[in-house]
């Protein structure tokens, strides 16, 4: 008689541990089901930038002229933050992002841009609206993002 109570216990701490293991990947799964919609936005919004970006370059370098564009983009996509970065290596630019705050780390999304440009400046959503600039620096186009200020 005193083997069936230790069968119970073992059998009841195995069904604890079924139960949370089958938990825990349900949570992950959902987290999954509600991250994808989210990183579409933010391919959006990237190739939004991406495109404000040719525009800008194509117009400054046809008038020779400084131009800016305010961007109206969410503070939040779902629930969380997003920053996004203007790169480029020799040969190509891109603009990149994340959701979350912005890191140093390799960020998830990223796309280029059609037009050779220099390119510097990072926007965060916390802060306010962006602001994509585009101005010629010798012979070369440069293109700025950041954060949008009113002139005094």
């Amino acid at each position: 008689m005193p083997t069936i109570a230790p069968s119970y216990i073992y059998s009841f701490f195995a069904l604890i541990a079924v139960s949370s293991i089958l938990i825990t990947s349900f949570g992950a799964y959902a987290t999954t089901l509600r991250n994808v919609p989210e990183i579409g936005q933010l391919n959006s919004l990237l190739r939004y930038v991406a495109t404000m970006g040719c525009e800008l370059a194509t117009l400054v370098e046809t008038t020779n002229s400084t131009s800016k564009v305010i961007l109206e983009l969410p503070s939040r996509i779902g629930a969380k933050r997003f920053w996004m970065r203007l790169a480029n290596d020799s040969r190509k630019a891109w603009v990149e992002g994340a959701l979350g705050t912005i890191h140093e780390g390799s960020p998830t999304n990223q796309v280029y841009l059609r037009t050779a440009v220099a390119v510097l400046g990072n926007y965060s959503s916390e802060y306010g609206p962006a602001v994509l600039e585009c101005f010629m620096n010798g012979s070369t186009i440069t293109l700025h993002l950041g954060l949008w200020r009113e002139d005094p």
